[in-house]
């Protein structure tokens, strides 16, 4: 049976530019409510993580938790844009995003974030 598998990548939309360096974290649920820890990467210089590990067998939903936060205190992004706020109670105002989903055994799921400073959009890719 093939290894049912997780990949994503981050396009900042407020630059048009891969999101480099953002940490994301996996965790695992067979469905009964609770989350494992189950892996951990940052994206590359363009914006993927690639190195995610495959999922346990009797995994049927996946969490993906992108430090966002992190990310836009680096870079100072929301700053640069015109229309952003120039006070705001924070660096970042999502500090991260958490994706859930369903997944079923031998499939791959790539999952791309779509991010820029107030917001975020997220889908099932190939």
């Amino acid at each position: 049976m093939t290894d049912t598998s997780v990949s994503t990548h981050i396009l900042d939309t407020s630059v048009g530019r891969p999101a480099e360096g953002v940490p994301v974290e996996l965790s695992v649920s067979g469905g009964d409510g609770g989350w494992t820890p189950h892996g951990a990467s940052k994206t590359d210089a363009d914006g993927r993580c690639k190195d995610l590990p495959a999922l346990p067998e009797g995994t049927t939903h996946v969490r993906l938790r992108f430090d966002t936060g992190t990310y836009f205190t680096a870079h100072r992004q929301a700053e640069e844009q015109q229309d952003a706020p120039r006070a705001r109670d924070s660096d970042a105002f999502f500090p991260e995003v958490a994706i859930t989903f369903a997944v079923v055994p031998g499939e791959h799921y790539h999952v791309p974030l779509l991010l820029n400073p107030f917001g975020y959009s997220v889908y099932r890719g190939s």
